[in-house]
């Protein structure tokens, strides 16, 4: 009886939200409102000590518990029935050394946050554009945004992890990932995925000196769709790798094209660089400026406001334009998008000796190295009838694509892809159910596509 209570003695510790308490229905919500689950208790950690309790509590227990910072994962990974969610959001410390070019960043940080505070030291990282974005997720998962071709993923610029980790039985510890402790964790912290080992709590980051950026938007009607995504293709690699752009396909009901990008560099040397997207098609709208960088985050952030509040998201990767067979797909499945929220983004990443591709596939946990661009097919809705005809459609459409294009960004989860192992890590999932193995033995932290153990060591 004595070993059952010793057992059970941990005390939840934080604000502690359950069902019942008035702010439970707003603590339990995901960005993705496809998702309502009704977790038994939400745990908002404001300290270390806080997550190891959370984390030994549910082991105690035997209670599924889920990670999570930013409420952004797209299949809603990060919450659960009846379980126990480890929040780390009002865990938002940021401390910066510009002298040594580094940032302390807790886990609980939102983009908007961290850009902000960067900034007022004139420094940022590469990360995306979303501003309520979870730095936590974003790194764990590689973090593409428009910085990429010239300073490398979010998670190439991540130093240091630290994580708390089950120990032992019942037990939890917190442990500090680097180059010369732990290096197998940092590996697999630079791409392989959120929630899969622990529960991060502390990132260090390499920063980079920054002041002004120079930006473009260029507008075309969608009947202009065959000339200007291949011309983007051609380009959008070639072009110097201070320069990260985009592009975003709407729906044949919105009608348009819109190409957008980020120079380290000046308004007329871009305006020089951007001239075979404007002779590509007929643009309507041409937009470049210098701007204060913060001013370009909030720019880029644009696009992720006010969206409609149920999604469907896949991606891909492109290792080399796509075919005018390719395209036509494209036009064909916009053509008959489901509703005006329905679109197709890509961003360039690779070419040109870019900073992504320059790394190895397996120097870090991230293998898709190679990539010229990525890829995100999504549909949004507000009412639950509309749901399924929206699924069924990004489905359809990113296997009509598939002889085109290679696997799937781990941060754009799609529980409809079989071989999700191979899409997300390619050649290296082995070596991450390595890291599962030495760092979580009983597969604590597991979810629908999370990390497995190796065959034969699930933890009865």
């Amino acid at each position: 009886m004595a070993q059952k209570l010793q057992k059970k003695s941990t005390r939840l510790t934080g604000r502690i939200v359950i069902p019942g308490n008035p702010s439970y229905n707003m603590a339990r919500m995901e960005f993705n409102r496809r998702f309502s689950k009704f977790p038994r208790v939400i745990v908002f950690c404001q300290r270390t000590q806080d997550v190891i309790n959370a984390v030994k509590w549910a082991r105690e227990r035997g209670i599924r518990l889920r990670v999570r910072s930013g409420r952004h994962s797209y299949e809603g990974f990060s919450t659960v029935n009846g379980g126990i969610i480890i929040d780390v959001s009002e865990m938002n410390k940021i401390t910066v050394d510009r002298k040594n070019r580094v940032a302390i960043v807790q886990t609980g940080n939102p983009l908007a946050r961290v850009y902000k505070k960067l900034w007022n030291k004139r420094v940022a990282i590469p990360a995306g554009t979303a501003p309520d974005v979870g730095v936590a997720g974003l790194t764990l998962g590689g973090g593409i945004g428009l910085l990429s071709r010239k300073y490398g993923l979010t998670c190439d610029n991540l130093k240091q992890v630290k994580m708390v980790v089950a120990s032992e039985r019942y037990g939890a510890k917190t442990i500090v990932a680097n180059s010369k402790k732990h290096s197998d964790l940092l590996w697999a912290s630079r791409g392989g995925g959120g929630g899969n080992f622990g529960v991060a709590t502390e990132f260090t980051f390499r920063v980079r000196p920054i002041s002004k950026v120079s930006i473009y938007s260029i507008t075309w009607k969608w009947s202009d769709l065959e000339k200007v995504l291949p011309a983007w293709q051609r380009w959008a690699p070639s072009v110097t790798n201070r320069l990260t752009s985009t592009i975003e396909v709407a729906a044949k009901q919105v009608g348009t094209i819109v190409s957008t990008g980020q120079l380290l560099g000046g308004a007329e040397e871009l305006r020089r660089l951007i001239r075979p997207l404007l002779r590509a098609g007929t643009p309507v709208k041409v937009m470049v400026k210098t701007v204060p960088f913060i001013e370009a985050t909030h720019f880029f952030a644009e696009s992720d406001l006010n969206l409609e509040p149920k999604f469907k998201i896949t991606g891909a990767y492109g290792f080399q334009s796509l075919p005018p067979e390719g395209v036509r797909i494209i036009r064909d499945f916009l053509a008959q998008a489901p509703n005006r929220h329905s679109s197709v983004w890509s961003q360039s990443l690779g070419g040109a000796r870019s900073a992504v591709s320059r790394v190895s596939p397996t120097a870090t946990a991230y293998p898709h190295r190679k990539a010229e661009t990525i890829y995100e097919l999504s549909a949004r809705w507000r009412n639950s009838g509309e749901q399924e005809r929206n699924i069924q459609w990004v489905e359809r459409f990113r296997k009509a694509l598939r002889p085109f294009v290679k696997g799937n960004y781990v941060n754009f989860p799609d529980l409809q892809i079989k071989n999700w192992p191979k899409a997300y890590y390619g050649v290296n999932f082995d070596r991450l159910k390595q890291v599962k193995r030495k760092h979580d033995p009983h597969n604590v932290f597991h979810f629908a596509q999370s990390i497995p153990l190796p065959a034969g060591l699930a933890d009865k």
